[in-house]
């Protein structure tokens, strides 16, 4: 029998307690057998619109993070694979090494409702059963019934958290203590990440 795995993709520039919140209560709610947090190689969405960090760098960040966390784990399947990266080849190659394993891709309510925007969709559809991981009382979006998705939600607290403001609050030296996991911050601080990430 083969195990059930959450693909949880994303940017991670930088990681934060929203991230793991959602990725530990997805493992949770749907028993997970793990849970990989794949960093993206080049976020195609992200392309031209503002810098990012350099991929080695926010999967450091995501492999101290989770480090010691019971069935969460980094992945670089997306940047070992070079080039922009979708979610539909990460999917594929998951599949193809773990044929036996059921598939889920967790995203949350705001991803959830831009999913026509994405690669060979399609694909996404047949490979995976959407996750989408909401805050309390976010409801349902729009589009996804009757639309070939296998669809499982989970509910986790409403944390305000955005990986722009941490940027920001890194810029002007504010701390970012409680809000990314401590061994994360200590690699954002040892390598002057974010103009010094105090």
């Amino acid at each position: 029998m083969g195990q059930r795995i959450g693909i949880f993709g994303g940017t991670f520039d930088p990681i934060h307690v929203g991230h793991l919140v959602a990725a530990v209560n997805a493992k949770h709610a749907l028993a997970l057998d793990r849970v990989v947090l794949v960093v993206a190689n080049v976020p195609w969405q992200k392309a031209g619109i503002r810098a990012v960090t350099g991929a080695e760098d926010r999967f450091a960040l995501v492999e101290a993070a989770v480090g010691g966390v019971p069935g969460l784990e980094a992945g670089r399947q997306e940047i070992d694979r070079g080039g922009e990266s979708y979610t539909a080849d990460t999917l594929q190659e998951m599949s193809d090494a773990h044929p036996d394993s059921e598939l889920f891709v967790l995203v949350g309510w705001d991803v959830a409702g831009e999913l026509a925007t994405w690669e060979r969709i399609e694909d996404v559809k047949r490979l995976a059963t959407l996750v989408i991981v909401n805050r309390p009382g976010a409801g349902r979006p729009r589009g996804l019934d009757g639309d070939g998705w296998r669809v499982e939600e989970v509910t986790v607290p409403n944390l305000e958290i955005s990986s722009t403001d941490l940027r920001a609050r890194a810029v002007d030296g504010r701390p970012l203590d409680y809000l990314v996991p401590e061994a994360a911050v200590h690699f954002i601080r040892a390598r002057g990440l974010y103009a010094g990430g105090r």
